[in-house]
């Protein structure tokens, strides 16, 4: 059903939430695993780059340990765009993601990544509480 799977994350615990999630979605479905994670366009610093890659690689050990095999990416740009954009270019079949619940108030809304996900993806979008 879903052959591929995008699962963007960064330290939050809204990500670590949404793991067991994805182990299971990937298990049912026998799905590839693409994790992401975005680095924002107006934090341009290579050590940061760095630091990131280096969570990439925990992660997918992580899954790994697992026995689920992941690919993993480092982007830049406006996290909402670049999920949608990198969903779009890898033919994604569903994209997970956690949620840190701010949707509730109208500043919620504007502001939440997952929302605007939600809005501008052409594929389906999990939101784990």
């Amino acid at each position: 059903m879903f052959k591929t799977i995008l699962f963007p994350i960064d330290r939050s615990r809204d990500t670590q939430e949404a793991v067991q999630t994805v182990v299971e979605l990937v298990r049912l479905c026998q799905s590839k695993l693409i994790l992401l994670s975005v680095q924002n366009d107006q934090i341009a610093d290579p050590d940061l780059a760095a630091a990131i890659a280096s969570f990439l690689e925990e992660a997918k050990t992580a899954f790994s340990a697992q026995g689920i095999i992941a690919e993993t990416l480092l982007r830049q740009g406006k996290p909402a765009f670049v999920i949608c954009d990198v969903a779009d270019e890898l033919q994604i079949d569903l994209i997970v993601m956690g949620c840190r619940g701010t949707g509730l108030t109208q500043e919620g809304i504007n502001e939440s990544v997952s929302n605007r996900v939600i809005n501008l993806s052409s594929c389906p979008v999990l939101v784990v509480p």
